[in-house]
């Protein structure tokens, strides 16, 4: 088993499709965080999205299967919603068995970051973050850990710091005016630093970790018992922030908005947007998703100003 880093998670997804030379088509969930696909732009590697499935709001497994035992694709990049940690490894095999040369990327940066590899893992590549808003934010840093035969080599990019804020403006205002988005390739992607050695790196990640599931445990426990359980996602759901479902979205943000508090809306379809098509579940589930802080951005006292408001504002 490999180990690479980089200093963004999106850097190593990069250096994987440069190094695979294969620009058949890949297959993406809908509700991807954006940079992915736009780091398939910047590849120049072909993507498709696959809509969501309204139980597990991960990936359709079925949809993808149907369409891997009819064409031949590149690869797949699953990722956890909301850092669900299941890991569907059944899957992963009917897929080598339709198609032997696809690789198979489990996309765990909004998950609880693993200082080993999952043996148990059918994944090609196990990918974690360290980046803005993730379980441990160190404010940079991505990790891998891939298989033997995976070829892997780092791509040395120039890069300025202005493109990237550029790029970020350009994509948010895409998805929220759901307007398609133009790629303008630029010196956005970061791909060198100084990364530090991986013993250190484990370090400051274990004692991120701590400190950060303490303090999501408090918040966590605020907004179980203040708000209704049934607009809470199932617990397994809840470790990367508190996640509510509730039909009058827009009002409940303006509310929280409006008391200097803040709140966010993750992830939103990207089928539309990124490429053409439509993703029913995806939307469905963006129309009605909050994504409440509980990290360090946030405080006891804000948790419970937030749950004021929205049990004000339900109705």
């Amino acid at each position: 088993m490999q180990i690479v880093q980089a200093p963004r998670a999106s850097a190593v997804l990069y250096n994987l499709l440069i190094g695979r030379e294969d620009r058949r088509p890949w297959l993406l969930p809908a509700n991807i965080c954006p940079i992915v696909p736009i780091t398939f732009l910047k590849a120049k590697v072909p993507f498709e999205f696959v809509d969501i499935s309204a139980q597990t709001l991960h990936m359709d497994l079925d949809q993808a299967a149907a369409r891997i035992k009819t064409r031949k694709f590149a690869g797949l990049l699953y990722a956890h919603t909301y850092g669900e940690p299941t890991t569907p490894n059944g899957f992963f095999g009917e897929l080598k068995r339709l198609e032997e040369s696809i690789l198979l990327m489990d996309d765990r940066c909004l998950c609880i970051p693993d200082l080993n590899p999952d043996a148990s893992n059918r994944a090609d590549v196990q990918l974690y973050s360290t980046g803005y808003a993730k379980i441990v934010e160190l404010g940079s840093g991505g990790y891998a850990f891939l298989k033997d035969n995976v070829a892997y080599g780092p791509v040395h990019l120039p890069f300025d710091p202005r493109n990237h804020d550029q790029i970020e403006k350009d994509y948010k205002r895409a998805v929220e005016n759901r307007v398609a988005f133009e790629y303008k390739d630029s010196d956005w992607l970061e791909t060198e630093g100084s990364l530090p050695p991986w013993n250190d790196y484990c370090q400051q990640i274990e004692t991120g970790l701590k400190s950060s599931l303490a303090h999501r445990a408090r918040l966590n426990a605020i907004y179980a018992s203040h708000l209704p359980v049934k607009i809470q996602l199932p617990e397994e759901y809840q470790q990367w922030r508190f996640n509510i479902k509730v039909p009058n979205k827009a009002k409940v943000m303006d509310a929280i908005f409006a008391a200097s508090l803040f709140a966010s809306s993750h992830y939103a379809s990207l089928a539309g947007i990124m490429v053409d098509g439509r993703c029913p579940q995806a939307e469905i589930l963006a129309d009605e998703i909050i994504n409440l802080f509980n990290d360090h951005h946030f405080d006891e006292e804000k948790a419970e100003q937030v749950c004021r408001i929205i049990l004000e504002n339900l109705s």
